[in-house]
């Protein structure tokens, strides 16, 4: 038996991996390393919860759920808050990074500063696709939060791209 959830959850990993490594990627505004983790963390506790997962109606909507709640809480680790990764390191402290001048770097950039949440909800709303209600199941809230929440998320976003100073100032506000 446990044999037999072992192949599965294998066959899970192997085919599931890559477009949860795209989600957090997503999720971590294009932030690599986290996402590896967050994907790693995810991973784990599917594994742990592997009973419970194959019982659920929604899978998808399980695996989204596990994946949000493994980005709130590595937000919440108080180290998280000192360190930025990046994938080059820059010749000058404080410099901007490589690319920021393109436009898909800049929306990574804006969506750095939303809180992981708010991120989440514009994400699968937006970059997913996915309706109020799966959007509101994934993140465990009711669909009025999830309308205010991307409502907000979008504002903030249009500001953040529209601030003549936003890229100049590499999102450090």
């Amino acid at each position: 038996m446990r044999r037999d959830r072992d192949e599965q959850f294998h066959d899970f990993v192997v085919s599931r991996r890559p477009r949860l490594l795209h989600t957090a990627t997503l999720l971590t505004a294009g932030d690599t390393h986290m996402a590896e983790d967050l994907v790693q963390a995810t991973l784990t506790k599917l594994y742990v919860a592997w009973p419970a997962f194959q019982r659920a109606d929604n899978p998808d909507g399980y695996v989204r759920r596990v994946l949000v709640n493994a980005l709130i809480d590595e937000k919440r680790r108080v180290w998280r808050h000192r360190e930025r990764s990046m994938a080059e390191l820059p010749d000058v402290a404080g410099s901007t990074p490589s690319g920021a001048g393109d436009a898909g770097e800049a929306v990574k950039l804006a969506l750095r500063e939303l809180p992981p949440r708010m991120r989440a909800a514009v994400v699968f709303r937006y970059f997913y696709d996915l309706d109020v209600a799966a959007t509101a199941d994934a993140l465990s809230c009711s669909e009025g939060n999830v309308k205010s929440q991307t409502a907000r998320g979008l504002d903030r976003l249009r500001a953040a791209l529209n601030s003549p100073t936003f890229l100049s100032q590499g999102a450090t506000r």
